[in-house]
């Protein structure tokens, strides 16, 4: 059964693609289309070759957002999708150390971090000084929450912080003049690995500026550096409690009240780096937190982040085998980041995030072949990001046909602002937005420490396709159509496309299998 079967069963245009999504999930044939179909052009067989049409449309699909015009111009120049991969993780790399470029109106997102503190502060004393009983007007701060024009009202400061990362989070995967492509997608697949959540109070200020400054300007350099920058900024200080984690000895000495706090050190080593298998036990997660006692946030100094020795539990730690300190002048923060680059550049750890990596990037199950040699070249490398990923873009398994992604929400949500080239219409945002958050995966708003699923299995469903297709039907309404797109959809595709009026035609073209799989 393809497309155009389904086309004939189904009168309503939403349950066309729904019930074609469901099918392909299954299997559902997509044989190539043939020279006869209108606007058609010859789709070759696939092979794991990365050469020709069906390897120009993984590449850009994978590490980009999704096919723009300018995209597909560029690596049919190439005319060797692999050269144009590698090209991308290159400008990536060199725009991860670069200062972004952000829309005039959310560079604060990005301000100095004793600004946000302020920010944070005059906001606490605003609320505080409206009289009991006053109910504050919160609707109307949100129904604008996409227009940054105007001056920021202090009793709005943090959600306005909140709402400027969330657009920033979207110009930047759906305009290429905001940011790179491929580096945007790494932006993501970091903040989401060491998840902070946008909605506890202390973070929400913060959010932007620890996705610019923590997982955008480390996405692909050394990991114990990405590591060490999450550990020490105020989002993830306060996330996870770790500003309020003070050794028991300052505790039972009248100097605070707070003790012990082992939250950060179990994420940081369950979720971080080594994996919930990664030979840790409960006594090393107590080391680590005793080890990373008076690491507190700093409002003034500029990374926001200090240490206070007399919070810190003096004394030798052992965590895995390795003990702290190693000499009378490794006292105090040093400890930590000894601890932190030793777990960062553990096998255990390589193992993980190289798995992670090519779930994200090849597929939901990645060969073990491939994750096995990515993480030697993590070892080999000190978890060097960049060549990690240059030997998964050189390995078969990153352009085999046969290995299959299913965007997220959020992936969609951006692929279909790209296809439509809308990534400067803020409109658009609110809509993706909105759909992200309905479909279950609001921007920045993962509660747990464990970050979004990528996998199929958790947004492949009826209903999810339903939402999924509503959101593209609306999104393309009146769209023009990219016939540039025709040249890689299947004869299936292109039959039932050719079959629907030209106002349609984009919002079937971002419901077909090549748009929602990847």
């Amino acid at each position: 059964m393809n497309l155009q079967t389904c086309f004939n069963h189904r009168k309503s245009f939403w349950l066309l693609l729904e019930a074609c999504l469901l099918l392909s999930l299954w299997g559902c044939a997509q044989a190539p289309h043939s020279k006869s179909t209108a606007e058609a052009v010859s789709k070759p067989t696939e092979t794991h070759t990365p050469n020709g049409p069906a390897a120009e449309w993984r590449a850009i699909n994978r590490l980009t957002y999704g096919p723009t015009a300018a995209s597909i111009a560029e690596i049919k120049s190439q005319g060797n999708p692999k050269a144009w991969a590698l090209k991308q993780l290159e400008d990536a790399k060199t725009a991860s150390l670069q200062a972004p470029k952000l829309p005039a109106d959310l560079a604060s997102i990005n301000a100095s971090l004793p600004t946000i503190f302020d920010g944070a502060r005059q906001e606490r004393e605003a609320r505080a000084a409206v009289p009991a009983g006053t109910r504050i007007n919160e609707f109307v701060a949100n129904e604008r929450r996409f227009n940054f024009q105007d001056q920021v009202d202090p009793l709005f400061y943090n959600r306005t912080q909140v709402n400027k990362a969330i657009a920033w989070r979207l110009a930047s995967c759906s305009n290429d003049e905001v940011e790179q492509p491929l580096l945007a997608r790494m932006t993501e697949f970091w903040f989401n690995h060491f998840n902070v959540y946008q909605q506890k109070g202390s973070v929400r200020p913060f959010a932007g500026h620890y996705a610019i400054n923590v997982a955008r300007a480390h996405a692909l350099g050394k990991f114990e550096d990405l590591v060490l920058a999450s550990a020490k900024h105020p989002a993830m200080l306060y996330y996870l409690d770790q500003w309020l984690s003070v050794s028991p000895q300052a505790a039972r000495a009248g100097q605070n009240a707070r003790g012990l706090n082992e939250n950060y050190a179990r994420e940081l080593m369950e979720l971080h780096t080594l994996g919930v298998n990664g030979g840790y036990t409960q006594g090393d997660v107590l080391e680590l937190a005793r080890v990373l006692t008076g690491w507190t946030i700093s409002p003034r100094s500029a990374d926001g982040f200090q240490f206070v020795m007399r919070l810190h539990e003096s004394g030798s730690k052992s965590v895995m085998g390795q003990t702290v300190p190693t000499s009378a002048q490794n006292t105090g923060v040093q400890e930590g980041e000894q601890l932190i680059r030793y777990l960062a550049n553990h096998p255990a750890t390589a193992q993980r995030i190289s798995e992670r990596l090519a779930q994200y990037f090849v597929s939901d199950n990645p060969p073990k072949a491939l994750v096995d040699l990515m993480a030697q070249t993590f070892l080999n490398t000190r978890g060097d990001i960049y060549q990690v990923m240059s030997v998964m873009l050189g390995h078969t398994a990153f352009w085999d046909p046969a290995n299959k992604l299913y965007r997220t929400p959020y992936d969609f949500a951006c692929a279909s602002m790209r296809v439509l080239n809308a990534g400067q219409d803020r409109t658009k945002w609110l809509q993706s937005f909105g759909y992200a958050a309905v479909a279950g995966q609001a921007i920045q708003n993962w509660q747990t420490p464990d970050g979004y699923s990528f996998n199929a299995s958790t947004w492949l469903t009826p209903e999810a396709l339903t939402r999924r297709i509503d959101f593209a039907l609306n999104i393309a309404r009146n769209s023009s159509e990219r016939t540039d797109l025709y040249p890689y959809l299947s004869e299936s595709t292109l039959k039932a496309l050719m079959s629907q009026m030209p106002v349609q035609r984009m919002g079937f073209v971002l419901g077909s299998s090549e748009l929602v799989f990847k």
